[in-house]
């Protein structure tokens, strides 16, 4: 996370954006500024050496009007109570902007796993889940991978609330193994639903995707398939990065073959030597058609949106572009599909991995991304309708759409007591 931006305050004035087309009241607008429930917990861990190290996580639920609370939990050592707000509120509006039964929360733990042997974080996993586990549950809270975490980790955390229960349940978490009750085509889920929004935003602004030059900041989950299937789709990917730094190429880069020899590992890119070496801020602003930032937040603002060359951005990540960048953007006419409606796909999956959880019944690959690109496809038209009749841009669009549903969900509800 920027260390000088605060991100909650970034998400609490987009939807400040949509109050205001909306003409929300008052009293709703302060509802949803602001979560319904956060948890900060101190935990300590016995490590590898034997000493003792306290650990601070937390599990927001910004709000559960449409459904139980749905969001990932990032392991990273930068990571604090404003930026797990933030993340929450944007998990509300991505799964009412999809038309899924959720609501938003997002977990986290300020921790470096670089320095944490296997041991130590599972260690660590178990007793996080354990601390928060009155928050979890099949039909309360859902919890997903994110930044820091993976499938074995959600392994980790069913397990340990299983033996707490005294039996297995499935549906506490999604994006688990496939032999724990995943499901086909998660992993991939993301990265896939970001390439479905760049063809749908390029054939918005005349674009032909198959031949366009694609730049991604991020070369980890999301980032990585991205890439894969912007590459198999006919584009050609000349720049990506990762923590430490990117590579470019403008004739192309052999994306599967990356993967393959540099995929999950930290500064792994920086091996290939067929390639100019870039920093993740020289990457941001190679010439491109397409740029997808599927990194961490506030990476293009107003210091290097001006800079930007590409005329289509779509956002991988959570929150890349800060409010002076959408600005920008809009001015210089570059068009951009938000965060809340591009990455979706992730969450659109582990919906299905949570019904399917909840039925005992498993669909194979092909089904899973059929459903999810409709949903996709379907989401991507409703922005877009939103945006020409509301004259604005797509962030905009999206945020009116994702408030409104969870604004009349409350409404028809009723407030307790």
């Amino acid at each position: 996370m920027s260390q000088h931006i605060n991100v909650f305050e970034m998400a609490k004035e987009q939807l400040a954006v949509a109050a205001e087309y909306l003409n929300l009241d008052k009293g709703l607008h302060e509802v949803l500024a602001s979560p319904a429930r956060s948890l900060t917990v101190r935990f300590p861990v016995v490590l590898d050496n034997g000493e003792i190290q306290v650990f601070e996580g937390y599990r927001v639920q910004h709000n559960s009007s449409r459904g139980p609370a749905k969001g990932g939990i990032r392991f990273h050592p930068d990571v604090d109570i404003d930026d797990t707000s933030a993340l929450a509120m944007w998990m509300t509006w991505k799964c009412a902007v999809a038309n899924i039964p959720y609501g938003g929360a997002k977990g986290s733990v300020k921790v470096d796993t670089k320095q944490l042997s296997k041991r130590e974080l599972e260690k660590l996993t178990r007793r996080y889940a354990t601390e928060i586990n009155m928050l979890i549950g099949e039909r309360s809270d859902v919890p997903a991978p994110d930044i820091g975490t993976n499938p074995q980790v959600m392994a980790w955390i069913m397990d340990t609330i299983s033996m707490q229960v005294g039996h297995t349940v499935p549906g506490i978490v999604t994006g688990k193994p496939l032999e724990l009750g995943g499901s086909e085509g998660r992993v991939e889920a993301t990265g896939r639903g970001v390439i479905v929004a760049a063809e749908e935003a390029a054939k918005t602004i005349g674009m032909n995707l198959g031949g366009a030059k694609v730049v991604v900041q991020g070369f980890g989950n999301v980032g990585s398939i991205a890439a894969k299937i912007a590459e198999e789709n006919g584009a050609t990917v000349v720049g990506v990065s990762d923590a430490y730094g990117g590579i470019y190429n403008p004739n192309g880069l052999p994306i599967r073959e990356l993967i393959q020899k540099c995929g999950g590992r930290d500064g792994g890119l920086g091996e290939y030597t067929e390639a100019e070496k870039v920093s993740n801020s020289e990457l941001l602003e190679l010439p491109c058609d397409v740029l997808i930032p599927a990194a961490i937040s506030a990476q293009l603002t107003k210091e290097n949106a001006n800079k930007v060359k590409a005329k289509l951005i779509v956002e991988g990540a959570n929150g890349p572009c800060t409010p002076d960048a959408d600005h920008i953007f809009s001015d210089n006419g570059v068009f951009l599909v938000p965060d809340i409606l591009a990455n979706a796909g992730g969450v659109v999956v582990s919906y299905f991995e949570w019904v399917q959880d909840l039925q005992n019944f498993f669909w194979e690959e092909e089904e899973v991304n059929g459903k999810l690109t409709r949903i996709m496809r379907r989401s991507y038209a409703a922005v877009e309708s939103t945006m020409k009749s509301h004259k604005t841009d797509m962030r905009t669009a999206a945020l009116i759409i994702g408030v409104k549903r969870v604004a009349d969900a409350t409404v028809r509800r009723g407030i307790f007591p």
